[in-house]
């Protein structure tokens, strides 16, 4: 398996430098996107994730955001916040890693049908290495979803993500994808709702962008 190295050092530099595992110590039982968001991300779960299937939620909380309607066999998560993992119902079981310190998954090869990460991905340091560790432990035909909106904690988030515009980012989690040898072509499923121009000058905000990509794990 080839990696390719995509950022420089001061594109993985946050604004907060300071412990993340400090940072997450406290709960926050908030959802950090609208509904229409939850809703649209909950249906592509629908669509896409196979019942009676083993799951991987990486950097999860108390939510999942998967279907009410379709069983899963396992579902795996993985976060930092060991109280918001111990509420999430969709949860067969969970461990706590920071990910910026060791991107090694404690996880079997060929052993996940799907990985989602949802709205977390900006907070990588070191994706290429989280994406190999992907590659490495899902089925082969495997599928993984990244979801993201224009959202995150400012401080938290990698330069190359925080400097970015939303084109440039979901180019960036593309490039994800392309750095691991063995993920199939990224798939891009958006819905962008423009907010009228006289709206934006009254500083209202619109509904959430949607953005997910997609990926598989080519067969051997």
């Amino acid at each position: 398996m080839f990696l390719i190295m995509l950022l420089s050092p001061h594109q993985r530099e946050k604004f907060d430098p300071s412990n993340d595992q400090d940072f997450y110590a406290f709960p926050r039982f908030v959802t950090h996107v609208d509904e229409g968001f939850i809703d649209q991300l909950t249906n592509l779960y629908r669509e896409r994730l196979n019942p009676k299937t083993r799951i991987l939620d990486l950097m999860s909380s108390w939510v999942s955001h998967l279907p009410d309607d379709i069983e899963f066999d396992y579902v795996e998560g993985h976060g930092m916040n060991e109280e918001e993992l111990g509420k999430n119902p969709r949860l067969d079981h969970y461990f706590l890693q920071n990910l910026n310190d060791n991107p090694k998954l404690p996880l079997k090869d060929n052993d996940f049908d799907a990985v989602l990460i949802a709205v977390s991905v900006q907070y990588l340091q070191y994706p290429e290495g989280i994406f190999s560790e992907i590659q490495r432990i899902l089925k082969p035909g495997g599928i993984v979803m990244v979801s993201f909106s224009n959202r995150m904690f400012y401080q938290k988030a990698i330069s190359a993500w925080r400097d970015g515009t939303d084109a440039m980012r979901l180019q960036l989690v593309k490039n994800y994808f392309r750095s691991v040898s063995g993920f199939s072509k990224p798939e891009v499923v958006m819905n962008v709702s423009p907010l009228p121009s006289f709206l934006q000058m009254l500083g209202m905000m619109g509904a959430d962008p949607f953005y997910a990509v997609i990926s598989q794990k080519v067969c051997s």
